[in-house]
């Protein structure tokens, strides 16, 4: 008996982690830690196929009170789509923070969901994030939608999408951050 489970021993544990990764209350901790695991710095996109945001007209709620992106025309914006259910959302959600701990007051930092501003709400409190967390009730301009959360966007000044990334990234690495300050040193 001893001997045939010394044998199996691989089956039986990966049995357990497919089971584990079924059961609700462990699925979305082992699906976060997996793509956390798999995520790389973002890649700046070419210069040349780089496009400029045409429209900064979104209005997003802030709290209980409407704000325009407008307002952050003509800086570097930062603009992450998330919800509390995508564990590639939560899985990159710490170096999001970390990077708004450190620019915080220079980029514009927007993170909008869709969802309800309690499940919102309570996912901050528990999580200990004090990102800036907007509520999506019209759709982003075109340039900015996509088929898939987590959808991060780096912009400009002058309002080229210089980062687009779809799924879960590592957003605090030295890469990004010499592309953050490269942005910001920049004159438009």
């Amino acid at each position: 008996m001893k001997e045939t489970l010394r044998k199996h021993w691989s089956t039986i544990a990966l049995g357990v982690i497919v089971v584990l990764f079924f059961i609700s209350q462990t699925s979305m901790p082992i699906r976060s830690f997996v793509s956390w695991i798999t995520a790389f710095s973002p890649s700046e996109i070419a210069k040349e196929e780089q496009v400029v945001l045409q429209n900064y007209d979104w209005n997003l709620i802030a709290e209980n009170n409407s704000v325009n992106l407008k307002q952050s025309k003509g800086k570097v914006v930062l603009i992450n789509l998330w919800a509390t259910w995508c564990p590639p959302c939560v899985a990159e959600m710490p170096s999001l923070q970390n990077l708004y701990d450190t620019y915080g007051e220079q980029v514009d930092f927007y993170f909008v969901s869709g969802e309800e501003r309690e499940v919102v709400d309570a996912f901050m409190k528990k999580k200990g994030y004090t990102f800036p967390v907007y509520l999506q009730r019209f759709s982003p301009p075109a340039q900015l939608e996509g088929r898939s959360i987590p959808a991060t966007f780096l912009i400009a000044k002058d309002g080229k999408i210089v980062i687009k990334k779809a799924g879960a990234a590592d957003w605090n690495s030295e890469q990004t951050r010499a592309i953050v300050q490269e942005l910001l040193d920049a004159d438009i």
